[in-house]
C-alpha cells in the first residue's frame, strides 16, 4: 500500500487556503498513485489556531469544508486533522475517510499544557477506552488503523500510552498527526521515539509534521516513517513543503529501508530562522525588512538571515553613527552591505542627539528643582540610552513614511543580552520581529562563521568576527561580559532552570553567577515590552516563557 505524507505549510485562520491547499496536495498522490494520504495536526485551521477556538463560527466553517473536501476529493483515503464539536465542547480531530465518505474520527488524547502549549484551555481529550484503531479496507487490502495526534506520542509524563494501547488492540498500523514545533535537534528525539515505539510494539509508524512559520514558532516538517522493526523507510525534507510516498508491505510491516539525512546544527538553526522570517512575511504582508546596521556581529547575522530569507532585494540596511561609534563599524557595515548587495544608506545622528540633549535642559533643570535634586545625581546611562533610541526612531520613521514598501524593521537582539537586559527599550529593542532572539551570544557567532562558510568567501567580514562587543555609546566602552562563561550560564538558567546553588556546584564563579540571575530576575518588565522572536531552542522568551514582573524570589 502506497502511504502519502503531506507535509504542507498553513496559515492559521486561512480556512479558504489550508483547504485549497489540501486539495493540491489529495490531486498530487492521486496522480502519483497513493492509497491513502495523510496530513497533519489541525490542517484545515493551522496551527495553533488559539482563542480563534472561541469563535464559533470559525469552527463550525472549519468542519463544513472538511465535509467539501471528503465529498469532492475523497475519492482517495484520506487523514485530515480538523476541528470537531459536540454542543460547547471542542476536540483536537483527525478525519478518516475514504470513497467520498467519513468512516471515522478520532480524538486527541494527551492535550499538552506546557512550554508554548495551552490545549486544555480549548479542547476535551478522548478517554482512554475510547482509544481503538478504525477498520479499513484498500485495494481489498483490510487492515487496524491506529490515530494518535502529536501528543499522544509523547507520552513519558502520562499515565495513559496511547501507542501501546493502539498496538494492544491490534493496530496493523499507527499514523501520528502532528504540528510539532522545531528547535535544534528534536530530529532526533523523534526518531528515537518512533523506533523505541516500533519496536516495542512491533507496528509500523508513519508521523507526518507540519511545516512552516507561524508567528514565533518553526515548523520543520521532516515527516518520519519506521517499520515494525524500527528502521527507518521514510523523511521528509526539512523546512520545505513535501509529499513523501512510502510503499509499505502492511501484512510484513515493512518497507524498504533508508539512511538518515546528514546533519549540521548551524544550517539547521540558520535555515529555521530564514524560514520562520520568510513566513512571518509572507503571512502578515510585508514585503521589505529594515535593519539598523552597526557593524557588529548581531546585525550582521541578522542581515544575512533577512537577505536569505527575503532576498537581497527586499533588504534596506541603515547605519546611524554617532560620536561615538568608531571608523571600522562603519566601513564593517557598508562592506557586509556591498558583499550582500542590498540597499544601504547611512544616517548620522549626533546632531539629533545633541538637539535631544538640549531641549531637555530646561525642564529637566524644572523638574530637579521642585523635587530638590541635583544635576550631579543623574543617570549618566541617560544620555546612552539617547542614542539607540534615536537610532530606533529613525528606523521607525522610515518603516511607518515609505508605506507603500511596506517595510518591517526587524530586532537584532540576541538571547544572551535580552536575557541580561542588557538592552534599551523603545531603542535597540525596536522592531516587529526578533530574528536571532533566540540565540544565544555564542550561538551568533557560530552561525556567523557558517555564513561565511557556506559560500566559500568572507560575505560577514573579518573584523566583524574578531572585535570585541562594543555598544559603543561612550569612549571606550566594550561589553561588561565575559560571553564565553556568561552565554553558556544564561542558557543553564533559561533552557535548564538552574538554581544558583546548581550553577555553583556545577563550577561558576559564585559573583557571576549572582550577578547574572539578577540581572535576568530584574530584566522581566523589558522582556514583556520585546517583539516577538523566532523560537529555535527548547525554551524561548515570548509565549512559553510566562514569567512574572513583579518577582521577589531570588533563586
Amino acid at each position: 500500500m502506497k502511504i502519502a505524507m503531506a507535509q504542507i505549510n498553513t496559515t492559521v485562520g486561512d480556512l479558504d487556503g489550508n483547504t485549497e491547499k489540501i486539495r493540491e496536495y489529495m490531486n498530487y498522490a492521486k496522480k502519483n498513485n497513493a492509497d491513502l494520504i495523510v496530513f497533519p495536526e489541525l490542517a484545515i485551521t493551522g496551527y495553533p489556531p488559539q482563542d480563534l477556538l472561541f469563535e464559533n463560527a470559525f469552527v463550525k466553517r472549519n468542519k463544513e469544508l472538511l465535509e467539501e473536501i471528503i465529498i469532492s476529493e475523497g475519492d482517495i483515503a484520506g487523514i485530515i486533522g480538523f476541528i470537531d464539536y459536540k454542543g460547547r465542547n471542542l476536540y483536537n480531530a483527525a478525519a478518516i475517510f475514504m470513497e467520498n465518505e467519513l468512516i471515522g474520527v478520532a480524538y486527541k488524547t494527551l492535550l499538552p499544557t506546557y512550554d508554548v502549549f495551552d490545549e486544555a484551555r480549548y479542547f476535551i481529550p478522548t478517554r482512554e477506552e475510547d482509544i481503538k484503531p478504525i477498520l479499513m479496507k484498500i485495494n481489498e487490502t483490510e487492515f487496524n488503523l491506529g490515530i494518535e495526534i502529536c501528543e499522544d506520542l509523547w507520552d513519558e509524563d502520562y499515565d495513559i500510552k496511547v501507542t501501546d494501547c493502539l498496538a494492544e488492540k491490534m493496530a496493523d498500523i499507527i499514523v501520528n498527526i502532528s504540528a510539532s514545533p522545531f528547535y535544534a535537534e528534536k530530529r532526533f528525539e523523534r526518531e528515537h521515539l518512533l523506533k523505541k515505539k516500533s519496536k516495542r510494539n512491533k507496528v509500523p509508524i508513519f508521523y507526518v509534521n507540519l511545516v512552516g512559520g507561524q508567528d514565533e514558532l518553526v515548523f520543520d516538517g521532516q515527516s518520519l516513517a519506521v517499520d515494525s522493526s524500527g528502521n527507518l523507510i521514510a523523511m521528509g525534507k526539512q523546512f520545505e513543503e513535501d509529499l513523501i510516498i512510502t510503499d509499505i508491505d502492511l501484512e510484513a510491516g515493512s518497507a524498504e529501508k533508508i539512511e538518515s539525512f546528514t546533519y549540521n546544527k548551524e544550517q539547521e538553526m540558520y535555515d529555521a530562522l530564514a524560514l520562520g522570517i520568510r513566513d512571518y512575511f509572507r503571512k502578515t504582508g510585508f514585503k521589505k525588512a529594515l535593519i539598523g546596521m552597526s557593524g557588529g556581529i548581531d546585525s550582521s547575522l541578522t542581515t544575512c538571515i533577512a537577505v536569505d530569507a527575503l532576498g537581497k532585494e527586499n533588504v534596506i540596511g541603515v547605519s546611524m553613527p554617532s560620536k561615538y561609534s568608531s571608523d571600522h563599524s562603519k566601513t564593517d557595515a557598508q562592506k557586509l552591505a556591498e558583499n550582500l548587495g542590498i540597499c544601504f544608506v547611512q544616517i548620522p545622528i549626533q546632531g539629533i542627539v545633541n538637539t535631544y540633549q538640549k531641549t531637555l535642559e530646561t525642564p529637566l533643570e524644572e523638574i530637579r528643582k521642585r523635587f530638590g535634586t541635583e544635576k550631579e545625581r543623574d543617570d549618566p546611562v541617560a544620555d546612552e540610552n539617547i542614542q539607540p533610541r534615536t537610532r530606533g526612531n529613525c528606523l521607525m520613521d522610515i518603516s511607518n513614511r515609505l508605506k507603500d514598501l511596506k517595510i518591517l524593521v526587524l530586532n537584532t537582539g540576541n538571547k544572551t543580552e535580552i536575557a541580561l537586559g542588557y538592552c534599551t527599550l523603545y531603542g535597540d529593542m525596536t522592531g516587529g520581529i526578533g530574528v536571532i532572539g533566540d540565540v544565544s551570544k555564542l550561538e551568533v557567532y557560530k552561525l556567523a562563521h557558517y555564513v561565511n562558510e557556506k559560500v566559500g568567501r568572507k560575505i560577514i567580514p573579518h573584523d566583524v568576527l574578531v572585535k570585541k562587543p562594543s555598544a559603543e555609546l561612550k569612549e571606550n566602552q566594550f561589553d561588561p561580559f565575559d560571553f564565553d562563561i556568561v552565554s553558556p550560564l544564561v542558557d543553564e538558567i533559561i533552557e535548564n532552570r538552574r538554581s544558583k546553588r546548581e550553577l555553583i556546584e556545577k563550577g561558576y564563579p559564585k559573583e557571576v553567577v549572582e550577578d547574572t540571575y539578577r540581572r535576568v530576575r530584574h530584566a522581566e518588565y523589558k522582556r514583556w515590552q520585546a517583539p516577538p522572536c523566532i523560537k529555535i531552542t527548547p525554551k524561548a522568551f515570548g509565549i512559553g516563557w510566562k514569567m512574572p514582573i513583579v518577582n521577589r524570589y531570588s533563586g
